[in-house]
């Protein structure tokens, strides 16, 4: 389960947002079979979804769909997150890697490549508004705050870390966003740029000081001060997020009604039936040959049958 605290620094002028991801980004590399590159690209991009579906999302039914479409060898991440608490997303080739950055740190970018980042965000009436934009890196936190500031004409700092370590595993992941509003004061914006210049990775913060400890050195000497989370109904002080698909057995059974009757027929008699694993988080569902059975005609076989 993730943390996710929120609060406001230099009199309001500063909105702060911060997420303690680590089990969240273990869960999807179990789940996705990760090697250690993709860990980290996926690991940034569920961390960065979970805090854009919190700074722009106004209801809980809304959610926010990120592509990173790159010409890199790992194809995406693609990532989807809603302030319900859930978060989901994968990539097309887990097991990629590339040679170490020269700084020696592993090469997201590289793995990313160049090309377009396409948001989604569904509204909470259905509407659906797209854009993409050009990716500026491919590392992932310099191309959402590219899209932030796209969007909302607001300037945000956008730090994201995942750590890996031992057999690839995820020894902490986290991330932490601060937007500059309309007005704030000159002498604030310059001492976020010096706590931000002077600071360790978001990474070595998290482990040293743990995240509200993280959010307190980032915004020294600006009088930040946390929401009181437990006055909206989180009595722990902060918000519950966590790795979760909205794939259904239901869901699962229906996506078999793009194949033929034929087709269908050969999964039971060479399979025993079907498989379908959810590509958003791995999950796989055993289709029985009755459950098979019961699907409706597909379409191209429907539009075939001559009228009575």
């Amino acid at each position: 389960m993730g943390r996710l605290i929120r609060g406001l620094a230099a009199e309001g002028n500063l909105r702060v947002l911060a997420v303690e991801s680590t089990d969240i980004v273990e869960e999807a590399r179990q789940r996705h079979g990760l090697s250690e590159t993709p860990t980290a690209a996926l690991g940034r991009a569920l961390t960065g979804g979970v805090l854009l579906a919190y700074l722009l999302s106004k209801t809980p039914k809304e959610r926010i769909a990120l592509h990173f479409q790159g010409d890199g060898p790992m194809g995406g991440p693609v990532v989807e997150a809603a302030p319900d608490g859930l978060v989901r997303g994968y990539v097309k080739n887990p097991t990629v890697e590339l040679p170490l950055r020269p700084d020696g740190k592993l090469n997201v970018g590289g793995v990313v490549g160049r090309g377009a980042l396409k948001v989604a965000r569904v509204l909470n009436n259905g509407e659906l508004y797209e854009s993409s934009l050009e990716l500026v890196s491919g590392e992932i936190a310099e191309d959402l705050a590219h899209y932030l500031w796209q969007s909302e004409q607001i300037p945000s700092a956008l730090l994201l870390g995942v750590r890996v370590h031992g057999q690839g595993e995820v020894q902490v992941a986290g991330g932490v966003v601060i937007q500059v509003m309309p007005g704030c004061p000159d002498e604030a914006i310059s001492r976020l740029e010096a706590n931000l210049a002077g600071r360790l990775s978001v990474t070595d913060l998290l482990l040293s000081k743990g995240l509200e400890g993280t959010v307190q050195a980032l915004m020294q000497g600006l009088d930040y001060e946390p929401t009181n989370l437990a006055a909206v109904g989180f009595s722990e002080g902060h918000i519950p997020v966590r790795f979760g698909c909205r794939c259904t057995r239901e869901r699962a059974t229906a996506s078999l009604v793009y194949f033929t009757s034929q087709e269908r027929e050969e999964m039971i008699a060479e399979d025993g039936g079907a498989e379908v694993v959810c590509h958003w988080c791995g999950h796989k569902y055993r289709i029985t040959p009755e459950e098979i059975r019961s699907l409706p005609l597909s379409e191209a076989e429907s539009r075939n049958i001559p009228k009575a």
